[in-house]
């Protein structure tokens, strides 16, 4: 059953909902065309030589991340769909128009997500090769996760406020882009956070995200719905701040908080959507007592509703060591509508209509000019390759969806066919294809810039990295020498925004065990052979993850007892390279 809810429309929410914050706080724009949040002075910004700021996320977070855009805060906000990362495209286009070539630079905050670390990083290096200077800090300061070893990484809560909070004054301070990223990775270190949850959210349009009993809480629950680490009975309120305290602070655990008496911290206590002002005055109460019994000095305390989870009735108690540089910066004025201080003041004006600044869209590309372009011959045989893979993958979109069903959410098939047909779609006709498959760097942009906006997601994310990654290899060197490093690159970026590693039961496992039989491949004497011995290697790590415990991704947070088949994206790379050498094989027939 669809939960009620007061929009106008499912698809126009998000946009309705950015249009009514601008238009109470006539400090704020929208840059037309996109979710994206800016300060009104943000030329002043720029012309002054400081830093800019960005930080972005699903939508469903309010008032994060675009209640924070101004004066000693964020310099722009980019919102994605409820509960989805925003496209690269957006994030680009918010680092272009808050950055320019001789620019003092921006410093990205990314919330430790695989969709954000995926979808923000394309867009980072993608402004980095434009020439622009960007660098970015990753915040994962969950303490709910128990296990000890390496898994898909601490998820980014309510702290990134206080970071962006942090950032933003040292931005105004005019310190370097360096200085920021440094002092900010030490903010995230010294950071934790914890949540507890007594009712689901629901995304609009749709029903609850999950069910509770009706005098069940869940401890540990993540921003969307994702499980916690423990259901019980719902407890007083002073019970539930030393469950959450306790296990925030055990040691036995790899993401807890090193927390002793002395300690000098600053606390948030975090409305995550439908608790009332009563039940968060008790609970900051309680947090702030117990802390000091344990003899920790409590030198700054916020409460109020500063990342939500819709109208989740739950909240999140954050814990920040502190500095005199840290504290400094959490007292310095900001001016922004959603940062909630005693020390600061509040603009109270306001207008009917917000005003849009129109922007002229920049589209990335590579001029064929500049790029090692192919023969005829070879150009036929690659646009044959991109059609058969393409239309294998749609054929097999069934058979991954039912692999998927047991790790996610039965959609990987689905995801891919999508972006194989939008592929297909703008590919043309062999005599006069619409893609540059003549000039492979080209090409592969083009590709990455097709899966990023049909596939979405992940996926989406994924294999745009790739593509974009593997164009740089090939915009001068079109040899197997020059193939096999796009192949890599393409596969070590992935890695390194992802986060997964080969043995971590993702794409990753087919794609490093084709890197890895490439360069054993010397002796053999045809494309044939390598590629034969390529799709070998691919389907035996396919099959391999089977048996592995998942590391990273969305199978990571599903009980490894469940994942008995092997990984669907491991399963879709056989699937293109078994195209691409039947095609190998058929020009030498």
């Amino acid at each position: 059953m669809t939960t009620k809810k007061l929009i106008n429309s499912v698809d126009g929410c998000v946009d309705d909902a950015l249009r009514g914050l601008v238009s109470v706080h006539s400090s704020l724009r929208i840059l037309q065309g996109h979710k994206i949040v800016v300060r009104e002075d943000v030329e002043e910004v720029k012309k002054a030589g400081k830093v800019t700021l960005l930080c972005g996320g699903g939508s469903g977070h309010e008032p994060a991340q675009a209640g924070y855009v101004g004066h000693g805060m964020l310099t722009v906000a980019v919102a994605g769909a409820v509960f989805a990362s925003p496209p690269p495209s957006s994030i680009l286009t918010a680092l272009r128009y808050v950055t320019k070539l001789d620019s003092a630079g921006c410093v990205v905050v990314i919330t430790n997500y695989t969709g954000d670390r995926l979808n923000f990083g394309l867009a980072i290096e993608r402004a980095k090769r434009e020439g622009l200077k960007v660098d970015s800090i990753t915040i994962g300061e969950d303490c709910a996760l128990t296990s000890s070893d390496r898994s898909a990484g601490r998820r980014g809560l309510a702290g990134t406020v206080l970071l962006n909070k942090i950032c933003g004054a040292l931005a105004e301070e005019g310190k370097s882009l360096e200085e920021i990223v440094k002092i900010g990775r030490h903010v995230t270190e010294n950071m934790g956070t914890m949540g507890v949850s007594l009712t689901p959210c629901s995304v609009p349009g749709s029903g609850p995200t999950f069910s509770l009993g009706e005098d069940e809480m869940e401890l540990g629950l993540g921003l969307h719905g994702e499980a916690g680490v423990k259901r019980t009975k719902i407890k007083p309120a002073n019970e539930v701040v030393k469950m959450i305290l306790d296990h925030m602070t055990n040691t036995s655990t790899s993401t807890h908080i090193k927390l002793k008496a002395g300690d000098k911290v600053a606390c948030m206590v975090n409305n995550l959507g439908g608790m009332s002002l009563l039940e968060m005055n008790i609970i900051v109460g309680e947090v702030i007592k117990q802390l000091e019994e344990r003899d920790v000095v409590v030198e700054r305390a916020y409460c109020g509703s500063f990342m939500t989870s819709l109208e989740m009735a739950g909240l999140s108690v954050t814990i920040l060591h502190l500095d005199e540089t840290i504290k400094r910066c959490l007292d310095a004025k900001a001016t922004v509508p959603a940062w909630s201080s005693p020390i600061l003041s509040r603009d109270s004006s306001v207008r009917s209509t917000p005003l849009y600044i129109p922007i002229q869209e920049e589209e990335e590309h590579v001029k064929s000019g500049n790029s090692v372009r192919i023969p005829k011959e070879t150009a036929d045989m690659l646009y044959d390759m991109v059609k058969l893979s393409m239309e294998t993958l749609i054929s097999s979109e069934e058979d991954l969806n039912n692999l998927d069903k047991e790790s996610g959410d039965g959609d990987c098939g689905s995801t891919l066919a999508r972006g194989a047909k939008a592929i297909l779609k703008e590919l043309g006709q062999k005599e006069k294809p619409y893609l540059p498959v003549d000039t492979p760097a080209a090409l592969a942009l083009s590709l990455a810039r097709i899966v990023e906006n049909s596939m979405g997601g992940s996926s989406g994310a994924l294999y745009s990295l790739f593509f974009t990654s593997a164009s740089h290899s090939l915009q001068k060197d079109v040899t197997m020498t020059g193939w096999k490093e796009a192949l890599s690159n393409g596969t070590s970026t992935i890695m390194r925004y992802g986060g997964a590693q080969p043995g971590d039961r993702t794409m990753v496992d087919a794609l490093f065990a084709a890197n890895s039989a490439l360069k054993t491949s010397g002796s053999l004497s045809s494309p044939v052979q390598i590629l034969e011995t390529v799709v070998q290697a691919t389907e035996s790590a396919a099959q391999a993850t089977a048996s592995m415990k998942a590391q990273a991704g969305r199978a990571s947070y599903v009980s490894a007892d469940r994942l008995k088949n092997p990984d669907p994206g491991a399963v879709a790379v056989t699937v293109w390279f078994k195209a691409i050498l039947d095609i190998f094989k058929n020009t030498q027939e």
